[in-house]
């Protein structure tokens, strides 16, 4: 695996030995490509998105941990087309637990076939604020510029999110992703819990779905 830093003041841990890989024998057939020119409905995956956690919990989880965790879910990923993977918290947390900075790093299959971004925005709100503000001034701030900001390096907004947490509550880490991302719960007792399978299944979930990006 390939690790990189991502933002500007990003944290990137160390190499660490071995490559984790997922269970082929779990992964799907990609999902059929679907074209705009169609009305935007169908289905595509070139960017999946998995929420979970707050930063507490985020701090408790070790570099090796990381790196595991990430590589598994980026080989599964790969395995059914898609080519970013973002993991994110869920929120701030309960009793006011604070936010913390936001730091961004990833990481490349060693395939190449999937690059699997940890970005710890726990704000949704801020993070929208700092990506309009990022942009120049001399260029227009429009759904592009302000995706490219919130998703860098990633070239594509998320398709697919995958919550891990109960069904009735939104991730206030989430704001521009819900107007057009497919949501798709998995009741876990911890992001760290998320398997290949669960992932896959996921997957299968959203490939299912009809999309409209938006519309009725």
């Amino acid at each position: 695996m390939r690790i990189e830093d991502a933002a500007s003041g990003g944290i990137r841990p160390p190499k660490r030995p071995g490559n984790p890989v997922a269970d082929p024998s779990r992964r799907v057939p990609p999902v059929r490509e679907t074209a705009w020119e169609n009305g935007g409905v169908g289905t595509s995956l070139e960017h999946v998105m998995v929420v979970g956690g707050t930063p507490k919990e985020w701090d408790g989880v070790t570099q090796t941990e990381w790196l595991t965790l990430a590589g598994r879910l980026g080989e599964a990923a790969a395995g059914a087309g898609a080519r970013w993977v973002t993991l994110r918290p869920h929120g701030p947390g309960v009793d006011g637990e604070p936010a913390g900075a936001s730091v961004r790093w990833h990481l490349t299959t060693d395939d190449h076939r999937c690059t699997v971004v940890v970005d710890s925005t726990a704000d949704g709100r801020a993070a929208f604020a700092a990506a309009a503000a990022s942009i120049p001034e001399d260029q227009p701030i429009d759904e592009r510029a302000i995706a490219a900001a919130l998703y860098a390096p990633a070239d594509v907004e998320p398709d697919l999110i995958i919550i891990v947490g109960s069904h009735n509550r939104l991730p206030s880490s989430l704001v521009w992703e819900l107007a057009y991302g497919e949501l798709v719960y998995v009741d876990l007792p911890s992001f760290t819990d998320l398997t290949d399978a669960d992932l896959i299944a996921a997957i299968e979930t959203f490939n299912g779905r009809n999309r409209r990006f938006g519309g009725i």
